[in-house]
């Protein structure tokens, strides 16, 4: 029995420090997330507004441009795909996957071939594993980007659609996946189109949907969805410079704004994970405590047993000799 309590107790104290561990991550977790809320607040109206003045802009040209043209045959997509550099974080990385897969397939039955860009060491290790090759990766800043980490992104993805198309290279498509941040208990992996933008529906990218409507007699008008007529422009030099100008910009500020909200919701599943792991050491060592006072009473009982039974083996003997 003393052998089987020293096991116990060896449990209780390993649990007890992994505890203490998970413990400080769940804080870490925590603080961390608001910092990432914060971001995400401050960099979701710009790249709304900057959606909305790109569309506007490219609604009132007639040039043809790789923001908004779609391919007569398009064959080729590019895809981004976020994960976490650091595990402990549930299904946090595995669900981004996952989408990120299930939209490889679509493509791919739509007779398209896919190019994988993968942020975050979990995503580049799934591939790696699978010997499946990326066309670009990176990493260690997953849990805190910055808009210098979207540029670095967004540089082969702007070159891929905006070369020539057919060359070796080029992509019809931009797309990218991540996780949403909904609330601190809901993290939703999406897919969302960056390139071409749909004039006509930008949802996608959380600005209002823009159409264009057409009187007898009259120049096309962009309208937005209220039905309040956007401004007309003039576009000096050119309307394809001025675009060339904003697609940078635009593709950068969506894939900055995904990275942040892929933070959030990093921490805020790692932070769900960690409370459930803390919880469930809790329950072990109230578990192992209860094995190890019943192993001690076991001793105890024992040790009791035996101090009675020689007591009454002595007096049996004392009572002979005095016989």
């Amino acid at each position: 029995m003393g052998a089987q309590l020293r096991v116990y107790k060896r449990r209780i104290k390993s649990v007890t420090a992994t505890k203490k561990i998970t413990k400080a991550m769940e804080m870490i977790a925590a603080s961390r997330i608001i910092k990432a809320q914060r971001q995400v607040a401050a960099s979701t109206p710009y790249a709304t507004e900057l959606t909305r003045a790109v569309s506007a802009v490219a609604q009132g040209s007639d040039s043809k441009h790789a923001l908004t043209t779609e391919a007569d045959h398009p064959t080729r997509a590019a895809v981004l795909l976020i994960t976490s550099d650091r595990g402990l974080a549930g299904g946090y990385s595995s669900n981004a996957i996952k989408a990120a897969e299930q939209l490889t397939r679509r493509l791919e039955g739509e007779g398209k071939e896919v190019d994988t860009y993968v942020v975050g060491r979990k995503g580049v290790s799934y591939y790696g594993f699978r010997k499946r090759a990326v066309a670009g990766s990176w990493t260690g800043f997953s849990d805190s980007p910055t808009y210098a980490h979207a540029k670095m992104a967004a540089e082969p993805l702007i070159e891929a659609i905006t070369a020539e198309q057919g060359t070796s290279g080029s992509v019809d498509e931009l797309h990218i996946v991540y996780t949403e941040f909904v609330s601190m208990m809901t993290q939703t992996p999406v897919d969302r189109r960056m390139l071409p933008l749909t004039l006509d529906g930008a949802g996608e990218s959380g600005a209002a949907a823009e159409s264009v409507s057409v009187s007898k007699g009259d120049e096309p008008k962009p309208t937005a969805k209220d039905g309040k007529i956007l401004p007309l422009y003039d576009f000096e030099p050119s309307s394809e410079d001025v675009l060339d100008a904003l697609l940078p910009r635009y593709v950068e500020s969506r894939i900055y704004n995904a990275l942040l909200q892929a933070a959030a919701s990093e921490h805020a599943a790692r932070r769900r994970a960690m409370k459930s792991a803390t919880d469930n050491a809790e329950e072990l060592i109230k578990s192992l405590t209860r094995l190890a006072n019943a192993a001690r009473q076991a001793d105890i009982t024992q040790e009791i047993s035996e101090i009675v039974g020689g007591a009454s083996a002595l007096a049996d003997a004392s009572a002979g000799s005095d016989r």
